[in-house]
């Protein structure tokens, strides 16, 4: 049907929306606007321009844009999709819980260096030979939050789990197929549309499994005792209804896709990331040789330690290298304007869609010295030390920043350093440095073509 004709054009579709906007902000300025099908978009290039935007006038720019497959996938509840003082409520309430339950602190540390033996056996059971990194990365990641979230990790080969994982990784692809943006713009092609039928049936099957589980942790529940972020969310629901408070946001939707969006994004961006930092430490071997002489000599043979990163600068100037390259979201989530809004000179409406192009702060010429190359060069100063760099914008800014950057930046030392202490990464017998594709799948967000890797052991 429809999603046939639109699929085929679908990385087209995404490469020409981001390579056009970089381009029409060179001839226009940092800040157009762009028509999809009628729908009125303006979008925000540079560093300077999104920090204003996003960061100065937080506020103005600050809501959500709920397109009409966003709607449908959750409803206007949950966190990443929503606006208002439902919004509010839920983002600080799942702030204030991932930081209870590990996020930056010992606890989340913990739970990493719990799951890296996991990936490390699954990894070694290749023997060196060729294999797809996406499943135990992807399994890996999702396992961190699934612990923060539920209470506990599952095991790589749980079928309700890996079901889970299968179906969040496939929602990122059909979000950002050319048949949803089709619907996104033409809502009324919906019944045409297969691929909005297939994203549907996911989210029923999310919102199901949810339930399920939330009902598990239920009948277990101690009030003074919470496990995770569902047990704290039954919690306070039980205490607001027993207080006869039955018009509050802790509902039954509201537990529901805050699970599926910290699920979702705790899975998807962290392993996606990290999958890129093992295919460019492939594809670079030298900056690998370099990677791990320093991991060689600060850390040796033992357990990576939080404690580690401040003696470890070129490791972690690879990794944000990593993140500023792939630039994974590189539209960011759309947003839309609170209030009118005078800016930069030009007015603009309430309710007007806005895309802050994090691609073009992240691939700033006038921030970056050699922007569009695997550089780790961008975050040392001339004495080897790491820097901060302001226009590293990978986790967005403002009132939408990325709720769970500091556990992702945890997840991916950890991660990326362990299995750089164990394991040499390269292409497969018969393809060399040079034929590894650096070109992104198109999706929601922008993962790696396919791809295998070989992982050799050294120890």
């Amino acid at each position: 049907m429809l999603n046939k004709l639109y699929d085929m054009s679908s990385y087209v579709l995404w490469c020409t929306l981001c390579i056009l906007s970089v381009q029409l902000s060179k001839k226009y300025g940092s800040i157009f606007t762009v028509h999809f099908g009628p729908k009125k978009v303006i979008v925000l290039a540079g560093y300077k321009t999104v920090k204003q935007a996003l960061v100065n006038q937080a506020e103005d720019f600050g809501d959500r844009d709920i397109t009409p497959v966003f709607y449908d996938f959750n409803q206007g509840h949950g966190i990443l999709f929503a606006n208002g003082d439902s919004w509010k409520e839920m983002r600080r309430f799942a702030l204030t819980n991932l930081r209870n339950f590990g996020m930056g602190k010992k606890g989340s540390e913990e739970k990493i260096l719990e799951e890296i033996p996991y990936l490390i056996e699954v990894l070694e059971k290749h023997e060196g030979k060729a294999f797809d990194t996406a499943q135990p990365v992807l399994y890996a990641a999702s396992n961190i939050i699934s612990a923060i979230v539920y209470g506990s990790r599952f095991e790589y080969t749980d079928p309700l789990f890996t079901g889970m994982v299968n179906r969040t990784n496939e929602n990122v692809h059909l979000i950002g197929s050319a048949s949803i943006q089709m619907y996104n713009m033409f809502p009324w092609l919906g019944p045409w549309i297969n691929n909005l039928t297939h994203l549907k049936k996911n989210v029923a099957d999310m919102k199901m499994e949810v339930t399920e589980l939330a009902r598990g942790l239920k009948e277990t529940l101690n009030r003074h005792m919470c496990r995770g972020f569902v047990d704290s969310f039954l919690v306070r629901k039980q205490t607001l209804e027993e207080s006869d408070n039955m018009d509050s946001f802790y509902h039954d939707d509201n537990l529901v896709f805050s699970v599926g969006n910290l699920f979702g994004a705790g899975t998807d961006t962290t392993g996606t990331t990290l999958r890129w930092g093992l295919l460019l430490m492939a594809k670079y071997p030298h900056i690998q040789d370099q990677v791990q002489e320093e991991i060689s000599r600060v850390i040796g043979s033992r357990q990576t330690l939080v404690e580690d990163r401040k003696n470890l600068p070129y490791t972690d100037a690879v990794i944000h290298e990593t993140q500023r390259l792939a630039s994974i979201t590189p539209m960011a989530v759309p947003h839309t304007t609170s209030r009118d809004v005078t800016f930069q000179g030009y007015f603009i409406k309430k309710g007007t869609s806005v895309i802050p192009l994090l691609t073009s702060v992240l691939q700033d010429d006038s921030e970056w010295e050699s922007p569009h190359t695997f550089n780790p060069s961008h975050f040392l100063d001339e004495q080897g030390g790491f820097v901060k760099r302001d226009a590293f914008m990978a986790f967005s800014a403002g009132r939408r920043v990325c709720l769970g950057e500091g556990l992702a930046r945890m997840e991916l030392f950890f991660f990326f350093t362990s299995l750089l202490q164990r394991f040499r990464f390269s292409p497969p017998p018969g393809v060399t440095e040079d034929d590894l594709d650096l070109t992104p799948l198109p999706g929601f967000t922008l993962h790696p073509s396919p791809h295998q890797l070989c992982a050799v052991s050294r120890v």
